[in-house]
């Protein structure tokens, strides 16, 4: 297995690991009152944009030729962090 091959498998488990957390808080939203529900569809829904964004970089990573995989790799990892990031960001309030 080549360098990006590994990468790509890594960031396709973690962007798996991610949809899990989103769809449990999408799962708390439906067991909370309407205004707190409001509160965290709005952060869902950020979240859901952050994964957008990972997905879209791992598509171009999976297809990038050559060695311009190492380029795109970055951006890649910055829309990641971003990613886990904002989910315990949202973990945090939806406990708070």
């Amino acid at each position: 297995m080549t360098d990006r091959e590994a990468y790509v498998e890594k960031l396709k488990a973690k962007l798996d690991e991610w949809d899990a957390e989103i769809d449990k808080l999408e799962a708390k939203a439906k067991s909370v009152g309407a205004d707190a529900e409001v509160k965290y569809h709005e952060q869902i829904a950020k979240l859901k944009e952050h994964r957008a964004e990972a997905s879209s970089r791992l598509a171009e990573l999976r297809s990038a030729s050559g060695d311009a995989w190492q380029d795109i790799r970055d951006g890649a990892q910055r829309a990641s962090d971003a990613l886990g990031e904002a989910l315990k960001s949202a973990w945090s309030k939806f406990h708070s």
